[in-house]
């Protein structure tokens, strides 16, 4: 591609209250193509002033500021006609459900690595150039800490989802991973055409399930497509059924 065909650079607006970290994250946008900071703020309402002055294509935002954090600027920004892209920026792993719920492009993790910032530009990139499609009510992708960055896994991946205290297990292919995000809040946010809830432990994947077992006295089991049986539980019972036509 010429020089002339290339995607003009982001306007990109830094937005983090530690002047330190404002000075890191321009050296290494400074060395990204793709980018052209068009300037900083150390506080939310500062970048909520400078994204309507100056219309940024992308926002770097740090989660975790005094008075407004950034999911407060993130909401906000998320309600304007033509929004910004958002990537957040922190040193927290347990906002990226609520994250994501703000249709962010991207959680980054403190400290930044060039190249992990790098990847989440290039979707902001990608997303740029493509044709907004209708956004659906669903999440359709789940962040979870992996080593030293969050892991992007698509929603329609998890088979099952089981409760462990304040988090949830995903299970994807032959590997689980923990998020923090409790089976009730999650529930919400899965489309329930494609999951349904069998025990206040346990959700599943429709297509995971091979069929229904009665136990005797009442108690019935979902079969798995590997010939696992979970007990489903009473209150989750009738809705099951009905799935199954019953």
């Amino acid at each position: 591609m010429s020089d002339t065909e290339k995607t003009p650079a982001m306007r990109t607006l830094i937005v983090d209250d530690e002047p330190l970290a404002v000075e890191r994250m321009q050296v290494i946008c400074a060395k990204l193509d793709d980018l052209a900071v068009v300037g900083t703020a150390n506080d939310g309402a500062a970048a909520l002033r400078l994204v309507e002055a100056l219309e940024p294509d992308l926002v770097l935002l740090d989660m975790t500021m005094p008075e407004m954090d950034g999911l407060s600027v993130a909401r906000k920004l998320a309600d304007q006609e033509n929004k910004p892209a958002v990537i957040f920026v922190t040193a927290h792993d347990h906002f990226a459900v609520e994250a994501f719920d703000l249709d962010a492009v991207d959680y980054v993790l403190k400290p930044v690595a060039p190249e992990r910032l790098g990847r989440a530009i290039e979707r902001a990139v990608k997303r740029q150039g493509e044709v907004s499609a209708k956004e659906s009510e669903w999440l359709t992708e789940l962040w979870v800490p992996h080593r030293s960055e969050l892991l992007r896994i698509d929603v329609g991946q998890v088979s099952r989802i089981d409760a462990e205290r304040d988090y949830v297990r995903l299970y994807v292919a032959d590997r689980t991973y923990l998020l923090l995000q409790t089976i009730a809040g999650l529930e919400k946010r899965l489309d329930p055409a494609e999951f349904i809830r069998i025990h206040r432990s346990t959700i599943l994947r429709r297509e995971a399930i091979r069929g229904l077992r009665h136990d005797g006295l009442g108690v019935w089991s979902v079969e798995l497509e590997d010939g696992e049986a979970l007990r489903i539980g009473r209150t989750y019972l009738s809705k099951v059924k009905a799935m199954a036509g019953r």
